[in-house]
């Protein structure tokens, strides 16, 4: 009786009558055991882990890696830029007609920059006897007459954008070219231009910071 690589015992001398074998092969190589997932451990029954996923044919250290670094969240940065326009008080003084020459366009007036913040900036001229005391005073120099002593309001929205209100002004609020309705909040964006009295321009400028940077 002759006995086939497998270790059966057969009858038949060529080829085993339990498993079919040659008698007379090479035994038979043990199974390599399934590999083990570098990341849980689990047996591997594919190109994927079914525990955690992990990619077989891609090279690991055996350890998870680490996850994507977090971007830092961006805070937006409001500021009013003031300026006098020329442009604009030549139209104001070509609507007035008659009475424009009373008026004269500023031989000097600087730049300057009111960072928005809090909930409300009003834009005005400061007056003593009324308790008037805006955070974007155009007081000046140079005093710019069209300009009532509470003119506008810069107003904060919930989602971190600004608005502007003309509450009742005198000669009324020019948005991007445009008359504002009184008492109605409309929405501001980066570089839009809000017109006051006879030449105010304020440039509206949204620049965002990385917070944590």
């Amino acid at each position: 009786m002759a006995t086939c690589p497998s270790g059966h015992d057969s009858a038949s001398d060529d080829f085993c009558d339990v498993c079919g074998i040659r008698i007379g092969a090479a035994p038979a190589a043990a199974a390599a055991p399934a590999a083990a997932c570098p990341q849980c451990g689990a047996a591997r029954t594919g190109q994927f882990c079914e525990s955690c996923g992990h990619d077989f044919t891609k090279a690991t250290s055996g350890s998870l890696a680490p996850p994507p670094a977090a971007t830092p969240p961006a805070r937006a940065t409001w500021t009013a830029v003031v300026t006098a326009d020329r442009q604009y008080f030549d139209r104001v003084v070509a609507t007035i007609g008659p009475g424009a020459p009373e008026l004269g366009f500023p031989a000097y007036c600087p730049e300057r920059r009111f960072p928005l913040s809090g909930t409300e900036v009003r834009v005005g001229r400061r007056s003593v006897s009324r308790g008037i005391d805006p955070e974007i005073d155009l007081t000046g120099p140079p005093a710019d007459p069209g300009v009532s002593r509470l003119h506008a309001l810069l107003v904060a929205e919930p989602d971190g954008t600004w608005s502007v209100v003309d509450p009742g002004s005198e000669n009324g609020t020019f948005l991007n070219g445009n008359t504002i309705p009184a008492n109605q909040a409309v929405a501001l964006h980066d570089g839009d231009r809000i017109h006051l009295g006879a030449w105010t321009a304020l440039t509206i400028t949204r620049d965002l910071e990385v917070m944590g940077g």
